[in-house]
């Protein structure tokens, strides 16, 4: 099915991308739009009965796993690298006054 694609909505289309067409290019966009509406009409031939919607064409599965703390406490070991420490955290000097 051949569409027509008027130079308003090229016009249209080039304002909501923000695009400052040639005329040249308005004629090459218009000539893609059609070329992809024409595509869609084929698609839309397909006979699609019975296939499931996809959301990914791989099968995708959430990896659940338990929420357990493996490192434990290291602020000792990590304090113990400080140059200086107060109350359980690093000291640095001012920066701004």
């Amino acid at each position: 099915m051949a569409h027509s694609i008027t130079d308003e909505t090229i016009e249209y289309v080039g304002i909501l991308a923000q695009l400052e067409l040639s005329p040249e290019e308005k004629k090459q966009a218009r000539q893609d739009m059609g070329r992809m509406l024409d595509y869609i009409d084929q698609l839309k031939e397909l006979d699609t009965e019975g296939v499931e919607p996809l959301s990914h064409v791989l099968s995708v599965e959430n990896v659940m796993r338990e929420d357990v703390v493996t490192n434990g406490d290291m602020r000792e070991a990590l304090l113990a690298n400080a140059p200086e420490e107060k109350d359980g955290m690093f000291t640095a000097p001012r920066t701004f006054g």
